[in-house]
């Protein structure tokens, strides 16, 4: 949903058109480069490309530095130093065992670690599901060194609000259903808003459902699913969210669990959306059949401990300046329309806020080009 009426970001549709611009269009595209640095967490995988101002690019749940793989010769071609980092506890970075080792200021204090190894000051950060709420309050806590924000897929809710384990027990205890949502990362700002039994749009069952938040907070559950066919998981999942692969409307949501069920028997099966080749496929599963689940979704099992982390920074907005990108057809739309309304106040610094008719919830590799020239056109407007 577009910002208010008189608001002054530009908003747009995929529709729209721009050039590719930046502050060095004429600067050479290097070969991507991996490289390991020292964090917080141990090690940070990365992978770079370019060369000129810091573009960080965070990933969501259940990816790696190669959903970026669309956007980073873009960005050295248009004169960025482009890095894409594998998230504590995924890839090839370092996966601390203590389950409270993935709260939200050790991503943070990680992203900070990044960018003084990479022997910058500051960069822009740019987060996708997971990512951007990653990317937005790295940017709320760390202003000195997050210069500007793009956010893609989930919008920015500033911490605050009820407890969130209290939130998503009565979306699944009581037996409802939302009208569905971006799966992994709707509403994952900590203390956000969700709908709950009665709430509009709020649909009642027969029969009690878990949400998937819920589901995957308890630690080894969730693994005892995904982790005998690692592959076969992801791509029912990466199906399930996609525009042109998702669930028909009426069909059950594949973000909750019938009683004693699984998500995966909620998935589309034998069919990969049309972004994900099978080379695609085997990179992301490769990753997670070596490492194992439970690093990714351990920053599911901490999102009280953010709650509490951040009371410090309750309901305040993020000044740097800010984009939004997200997909028409995302359910995180529909979750968190109220946010998206809410960006005149929450982000005062957006340039811009668009949504990518028929997209779904992977916007930056079901919509390339189009997040591309959006991103690039962003960057060009930034202040130096």
């Amino acid at each position: 949903m577009p910002p208010t009426a008189g608001s002054s970001p530009a908003v747009s549709t995929a529709s729209s058109r721009s050039a590719l611009t930046g502050p060095s269009s004429a600067a050479p595209s290097s070969t991507p480069t991996h490289r390991l640095l020292p964090s917080p967490a141990g090690r940070i995988h990365l992978v770079e490309q370019g060369s000129g101002p810091l573009v960080l690019l965070l990933h969501g749940f259940p990816e790696s530095w190669y959903a970026w793989r669309h956007q980073m010769a873009a960005l050295a071609s248009a004169g960025y130093r482009a890095v894409a980092i594998d998230v504590r506890g995924y890839g090839r970075s370092s996966k601390p065992e203590a389950v409270e080792a993935y709260r939200m200021l050790d991503l943070i204090a990680d992203n900070v670690a990044v960018v003084e190894g990479l022997g910058e000051r500051s960069a822009v950060v740019v987060g996708h599901d997971w990512g951007a709420t990653i990317a937005a309050m790295s940017t709320l806590t760390r202003p000195d060194v997050f210069r500007a924000v793009g956010l893609l897929g989930v919008p920015y809710t500033p911490p605050g609000g009820p407890r969130p384990s209290e939130i998503f027990a009565q979306m699944g205890g009581s037996g409802t259903d939302g009208p569905g949502t971006d799966g992994p990362g709707a509403g994952d700002e900590p203390g956000a808003e969700r709908p709950g039994a009665g709430s509009p749009g709020v649909r009642s069952h027969p029969h009690p459902q878990e949400f998937y938040v819920s589901y995957f907070q308890q630690p080894g559950r969730a693994e005892a699913e995904m982790e005998p066919d690692v592959r076969g998981w992801l791509a029912g999942f990466y199906a399930a969210l996609s525009a042109d692969t998702m669930p028909a409307p009426g069909a059950p949501d594949p973000h909750f669990t019938g009683a004693g069920g699984t998500l995966r028997e909620r998935f589309p099966v034998g069919v990969l959306p049309s972004w994900l080749g099978e080379r695609d496929l085997d990179v992301f599963a490769g990753e997670f059949e070596r490492t194992g689940m439970t690093g990714a979704l351990n920053r599911y099992r901490n999102m009280d401990r953010d709650w509490a982390d951040l009371a410090d920074w309750a309901g305040r907005p993020i000044t740097r300046p800010s984009l939004f990108i997200g997909g028409e057809r995302d359910a995180s739309l529909a979750w968190l329309a109220d946010a998206v309304k809410a960006f005149p106040e929450t982000l005062p610094g957006l340039l811009g806020s668009h949504i990518l008719d028929g997209c779904g919830h992977f916007v930056q590799q079901e919509r390339p080009e189009e997040t591309n020239r959006l991103l690039l056109d962003w960057l060009a407007s930034l202040p130096a």
